[in-house]
């Protein structure tokens, strides 16, 4: 294969929802800088509407846990020879790879054996894993562009090269416009009497099946208890009819696709799964419970690797347990409704944890992580 590059040919992976959305802002910047530029590679919905060209799309790589993983090694590989075929046809000289460790941190390897500059945007959880992790981004990771201010202290210590770009949630909230509760009640048939529990189960099938079950049964006596509405946040990737299939005792709710910012802000309390949404909701200040539950052997094995006593980004972020988080076993309806019942019967509890999690919007930065994220990649990219 000849060493000549394509510099306006970029390749992007990225394996869920939350790195669709990063990835669309992404590659919306870099064609700002780039007319000519071409962008291929896996990602989703979003990331097509701005004009990445599509190998494989993130509704296909949506593997959960290591028992799952296995099971599809034969497609993942498969997957990863056809990334390597489409680098050496199209010559690309450069690599983003946003979050989606499991792949990226293997597939990082292949590309930097081809000769190509490999950049990570939204770093894995490294801090978490171990050295072991951390010594494979030394090797095969050129650049990380990192979202948190405690990442780019971590990875300096570890001699990698790194930039803090700030977190792209910021400028999403920034460019959204907001509904009033007034709108938001018309759009969805809402009760205008009663405060709003949201739900935020997951956004993957698997996710859903473990988690939603016993919340639903949590919520919806919550939602008795202080008299409130039950509202489902469905990921815009999963049918609307599985919670349906999953609830039991004929609880009410309603489910709504979509204005996610919306229902964070307007929300009175949240029972959130453990990701992005709990820094969502972190964001917005809402007094929440994360919940976290997956197969026993990927729990077990997690549980080995993990160096970490918090899995909640919002508690990680403000370095100290502010938010309950229940885990496995702990996801039964009698301790989501008990430690609900607890922050939703105490006003000074509930305002001390609201005011706790308006700390968490100033750790986030001041916005415009893709338009500095973009600048260092179109600058990777020129040079020889």
């Amino acid at each position: 294969m000849s060493s000549e590059k394509n510099k306006n040919n970029l390749l992007i992976i990225t394996g869920e929802i939350s790195g669709d959305l990063i990835g669309a802002a992404l590659v919306k910047e870099l064609k700002k800088i780039n007319n000519d530029i071409n962008v291929t590679g896996i990602g989703g919905d979003r990331m097509k509407a701005e004009g990445m060209e599509l190998i494989y799309h993130i509704d296909r790589m949506a593997f959960l846990g290591f028992a799952e993983v296995i099971k599809h090694l034969p497609f993942i590989k498969k997957v990863q020879n056809k990334i390597l075929e489409l680098v050496k046809k199209n010559k690309i000289g450069t690599a983003v790879l946003i979050d989606y460790p499991g792949f990226n941190l293997s597939i990082a390897k292949k590309l930097k054996s081809l000769g190509l500059k490999v950049i990570y945007y939204v770093s894995p959880q490294l801090w978490a894993w171990g050295k072991g992790r951390v010594k494979k981004v030394k090797k095969y990771i050129d650049k990380m562009l990192v979202v948190f201010p405690f990442e780019k202290d971590f990875y300096k210590a570890h001699g990698i090269d790194v930039e803090y770009v700030g977190h792209p949630l910021v400028e999403r909230v920034k460019q959204y416009e907001f509904l009033s509760r007034k709108e938001l009640d018309s759009k969805f048939n809402l009760d205008p009497a009663k405060e709003i529990l949201l739900l935020l189960p997951g956004s993957r099938k698997q996710e859903v099946e473990k988690i939603f079950p016993e919340c639903i049964k949590a919520a919806s006596l919550l939602s008795e208890k202080f008299n409130m509405q039950v509202v489902v946040l469905c990921s815009v990737n999963i049918n609307e009819n599985i919670f349906h299939s999953l609830t039991v005792r004929g609880e009410k709710y309603k489910v709504i696709k979509g204005n996610n910012f919306d229902l964070l802000r307007h929300a009175k309390f949240g029972i959130i799964k453990s990701g992005t949404s709990t820094l969502e909701a972190g964001y917005f200040a809402l007094p929440m419970i994360i919940v976290y539950k997956t197969s026993s052997l990927t729990y077990l094995i997690g549980k080995k690797l993990v160096k970490m006593n918090r899995i909640g980004m919002a508690n990680i972020l403000l370095d100290e347990d502010v938010v309950t988080e229940l885990i496995q076993d702990e996801v039964n309806e009698e301790k989501i409704f008990d430690a609900g019942s607890k922050i939703l019967s105490d006003e000074q509890k509930y305002t001390d944890l609201n005011q706790k999690l308006n700390f968490i919007k100033t750790r986030l930065g001041g916005g415009g992580a893709s338009i500095k994220a973009a600048g260092v990649i179109s600058t990777m990219m020129n040079e020889s």
